[in-house]
């Protein structure tokens, strides 16, 4: 018989040891599945990363991937220390990228600084508030969390619609259904050919690292986490910092619909999250929520959405296939979990 013993501590060499033979398992069992399909699978493979890493163009790409991926994953990885399921992310997206379209398009030709400091700050209130809601309402009235941010994620995506289609229209746009774009005032500027959204990402890495390491608020998060009898001997306000953890968990993703609108989409639309608030959740808990582990991940998580949108073109891979051999990745990795958690025991029946 086999039966699974919960590890009392987990080692990094195990963790490295598991991980590395799922992504090996992964590979071969993607590698079978090309095989089927009639593609030679190590050419596949080495066009993924070529795709991802190939040129100077496709670095960049990569990296403009990432950014966002990043800076979500660390605002769902702020609630989820105190075990908070924030599963909002791309509401709080939308919700930052309506702030910050209502002050590109109701103030365009403020100047260039001012003009994205206010989006900036539109965006960080507009997300912390949007999540706010799910932490008063399980603050004073214990509802499910999981439920309430991923409902909240709808509202968000139909309201956008609703001005999409609605109020805030674009009257030159031949009746075709789309928000006006943004001044050149309103669009991020770019630092070595990719928007300074890169230098976002990595100061809010390094912030958080010494947040959750080296501050009170990290602290109070990381007991509230881990109890919250705990928390209440310590003498901590476990209502107040799960609230203040929220905002800062919901501004995070704001800053990713700021970024997103001003330097990517150059306009608010329904498409501005491309899921990076539902990806941001996989990628927390693969790094387990540590910061630095979360800015490797993400590029790592980027290199392989890009992989496999060259795949696509360089192979004619139809879109569902490149999608399986993603899906088979994150598949073995995100399984690999339980074998860090538990070890398999086998005994023999008497």
């Amino acid at each position: 018989m086999a039966r699974l013993i919960k590890r009392e501590e987990i080692s990094k060499t195990t963790r490295i040891k598991v991980m590395a033979i799922a992504i090996l398992l992964a590979f071969v069992v993607a590698g079978i599945f090309l095989a089927i399909l009639g593609y030679e699978p190590l050419s596949v493979f080495g066009s993924m990363i070529k795709g991802s890493f190939g040129s100077i163009y496709r670095v960049r790409q990569t990296i403009i991937r990432a950014i966002p991926l990043v800076i979500a994953s660390i605002g769902i990885s702020v609630a989820f220390k105190m075990l908070f399921w924030n599963i909002g992310g791309e509401g709080q997206i939308f919700m930052g990228a309506l702030g910050a379209a209502l002050v590109a398009l109701n103030m365009p030709n403020l100047s260039k600084p001012v003009l994205l400091l206010l989006m900036l700050v539109a965006s960080i209130v507009l997300g912390g508030l949007w999540a706010l809601l799910s932490g008063i309402l399980k603050v004073y009235f214990n509802t499910n969390e999981t439920i309430i941010t991923l409902m909240l994620n709808y509202i968000a995506l139909k309201f956008i619609t609703y001005l999409q289609y609605g109020p805030l229209r674009d009257k030159k746009a031949m009746n075709f259904p789309k928000i006006p774009n943004f001044s050149d005032n309103a669009i991020l500027p770019k630092l070595f050919n990719i928007h300074i959204g890169w230098i976002f990402a990595i100061i809010i890495v390094i912030v958080f690292y010494f947040v959750m390491k080296h501050s009170k608020l990290g602290y109070e998060i990381s007991v509230i986490g881990e109890s919250h009898n705990t928390a209440r001997y310590a003498g901590i306000s476990i209502n107040k910092t799960i609230l203040k953890a929220i905002f800062i968990s919901g501004a995070l993703c704001g800053i990713v619909g700021f970024i997103q609108a001003s330097a990517v989409s150059g306009t608010l639309s329904t498409e501005i999250t491309g899921g990076v608030g539902n990806t941001a959740i996989i990628i927390a808990w693969l790094s387990n929520l540590n910061s630095i582990v979360i800015l490797i991940v993400s590029v790592l998580f980027a290199a392989l959405l890009e992989g496999g949108n060259y795949i696509q073109t360089a192979f004619g891979i139809p879109n569902a296939a490149a999608s399986v051999i993603q899906a088979l990745i994150l598949f073995f990795v995100l399984g690999s979990d339980l074998f860090m958690r538990y070890k398999i025991s086998f005994r023999r029946n008497e």
